[in-house]
């Protein structure tokens, strides 16, 4: 079967340079560059696994991002793409684009069967259905055991009404399917590693926790389920060998649930002998010194934590079960080991007044996390602070299908004058905010309790050369070097800053040519090389211009744009089926010269 799996944009994008739509489906008003934030972009995990379990089973699967597509683009997609079953993948920011796009394939082929899932979709299964009559059905909640079997039914021409876990039309009528137990093992499921180069890694389903604000349980049902120890180091290792760049992120709502598992898992990393970097999300309450320093030695270079607020009745208010002062110890046990850590903050939850909120800037300087990340809280579909709205009457549902907004960004209860107070804030400090970095002294000791560690080494290193300290920076890159560090380029990259302020600059053009080779994404280094080429463009050497550098191991990388985990130029064998989909290729889309690592080069333009 042809199966065309979409994430659609968040509404009709203008072409470059062309106004928005007058038929009011385009950009909510004050929409600016920036507001949908860079994990919008990214492919939905859950539809990259949907998709492995359809290749797996021998289907034709076509996993197409078009988030960033303007909407004449993705028209015409639509439009020539001949497909039986149309998966589209509806969160809150896309709401509006997948009503859209499930409208333009109905008109363009009136016989396919549409199916619409997320984490927006699974609360509001009926209302999508009532409001987008082009849908057929709805996924509610953990989707690939529903939709395999809708797939089996289209398929066999047999009845698609009834099945468990979906929503669906049936004699004019909106009819809910038979409940759908959560998948048990796990292991069961084909891993989109075996298919698509993503670096996003879930080796987990679910949280035990139930915070007001989040969405886990509408999505995943309530509790925690994993994959095996073995299942998740194969996906790790499948990771990485597609992988560039040696750098994976674990989304896992809450990765350090099961103690004993992660363990595990750190330990079996070290003994296969896999090299790379990673990050994952978890909770200040489920971390102690033994388990931070095997993950640590396992390659996790950041923790990101979910805080949210630095006032304990805040805390409280949302259901956080965690205490100010477990905060504050855990963040000092991750620095102890050389973890960075980040922290996930709110505005505006329940409870929220002027106090709390300069209770929760007091609270930073204390806690003193690496970096840290302020959003407004929004009113997701399903979760409490949802259902709550709707009991206080200030809520109506309707909202997500009649508002143009992006997302509902709304204080819970607070003040007008809190309100505004926040709002002025949040313009000031939107984005990552570094807040603290290690002294020469905390790395130092780091390495002597870590001393064949060799991102320690390296961050030793960078400490020395933020002291001004070259020759001892310089010694520690080099020695992370020989330890085998699964970042060389990191460490190329300072060998670099460290020669331009020795004044060696083809010393400088040399280590950031080896460093561009051999991990040519790491927004530092490709920062660092930006600013070299121009510095060159403007005779920066003859005329004595300064040039400022960076020496750093942030946790970022520059993902290539690359179809289908972000949304690239497609392939031009697009609209074309053949029994050997370019799904299963290595980029994921049937483009071999996406594949090729593309080289920064030093010389001046010219």
């Amino acid at each position: 079967m042809r199966i065309a799996l979409l994430y659609p944009p968040p509404w009709k994008i203008p072409e470059r340079g062309q106004a928005a739509a007058e038929d009011g489906d385009g950009p909510p008003p004050g929409y600016g560059a920036g507001d949908l934030d860079g994990d919008f972009y990214q492919t939905p995990y859950g539809l990259l696994s949907l998709a492995a379990q359809a290749l797996r089973a021998g289907h034709q699967v076509k996993v197409l991002n078009l988030s960033a597509f303007p909407w004449p683009q993705v028209e015409q997609l639509i439009d020539g793409l001949d497909a039986t079953l149309w998966g589209l993948s509806c969160w809150t920011a896309n709401r509006r684009g997948v009503g859209l796009c499930a409208a333009r394939i109905r008109k363009a082929h009136p016989q396919a069967h549409i199916v619409v899932g997320g984490p927006h979709a699974s609360p509001l299964a009926k209302p999508m259905l009532a409001h987008h009559p082009a849908i057929d059905t709805v996924t509610v909640g953990e989707s690939e055991a529903s939709f395999m079997e809708l797939v089996s039914c289209l398929e066999a021409g047999k009845p698609s009404k009834g099945i468990a876990g979906t929503v669906f039309r049936q004699g004019g009528c909106i009819r809910t399917g038979p409940a759908r137990g959560a998948i048990r093992n796990l292991d069961t499921l084909a891993s989109p590693h075996d298919y698509f180069d993503t670096h996003i890694v879930m080796t987990s389903r679910g949280c035990p926790w139930s915070c007001t604000f989040c969405g886990a349980e509408s999505q995943w049902g309530r509790g925690y389920r994993c994959n095996s120890v073995d299942y998740v180091l194969d996906a790790l290792e499948k990771a990485c060998k597609r992988a560039p760049v040696k750098l994976l992120a674990i989304k896992d709502d809450t990765f350090t649930t099961q103690r004993t598992r992660v363990l595990a898992l750190c330990r079996a990393i070290q003994q296969r002998g896999l090299r790379f970097s990673w990050s994952c999300d978890t909770r200040v309450d489920l971390l102690d010194e033994e388990l931070l320093v095997q993950m640590r030695l396992a390659g996790c270079e950041r923790l990101s934590l979910g805080v949210e607020s630095g006032a304990p009745e805040i805390l409280a208010q949302i259901d956080k079960n965690i205490t100010v002062d477990d905060i504050v110890k855990t963040t000092a046990l991750a620095k102890s080991v050389g973890l960075k850590t980040r922290f996930f903050m709110m505005l505006g939850n329940r409870g929220e007044t002027v106090q709390t909120f300069k209770q929760t800037l007091a609270f930073l300087d204390r806690a003193a996390p690496h970096e840290v990340i302020f959003s407004c809280l929004s009113i997701y579909p399903g979760t409490k602070d949802f259902f709550d709205a709707q009991k206080l009457g200030w809520l109506d549902s309707e909202v997500f299908f009649k508002e143009p907004f992006q997302e509902l960004k709304t204080p819970f209860d607070a003040s007008e004058r809190c309100t505004v107070m926040m709002s002025e804030w949040f313009a000031r400090h939107a984005g990552v905010q570094t807040l603290y970095r290690d002294s020469v002294a905390e790395c130092r000791a780091i390495v002597e309790r870590l001393p064949e560690h060799a991102p320690a080494h390296l961050d030793l290193a960078s400490a020395h050369y933020a002291a001004g300290e070259l020759d001892q920076a310089t010694e520690h890159c080099q020695h992370a070097l020989r330890l085998g560090h699964p970042l060389p380029g990191l460490a190329l990259n300072d060998l670099a800053c460290i020669a331009f302020r020795q004044g060696r600059i083809q010393d400088m053009m040399d280590r950031f040519s080896e460093a561009a080779a051999r991990d040519p994404q790491h927004a530092v280094l490709i920062r660092n090389v930006e600013r070299a080429r121009g510095w060159f463009n403007e005779q920066g050497p003859e005329r004595g211009l300064p040039l400022e550098l960076q020496a750093r191991q942030g946790f970022e990388l520059l993902e290539r744009t690359v179809q289908p985990t972000l949304p690239g130029p497609l392939p031009e064998d697009v609209l074309q089926w053949s029994p050997s989909h370019p799904a299963t290729s290595k980029t994921g889309n049937g483009d071999k010269t996406l594949d090729a690592r593309k080289r920064l080069e030093l010389a001046p333009d010219d």
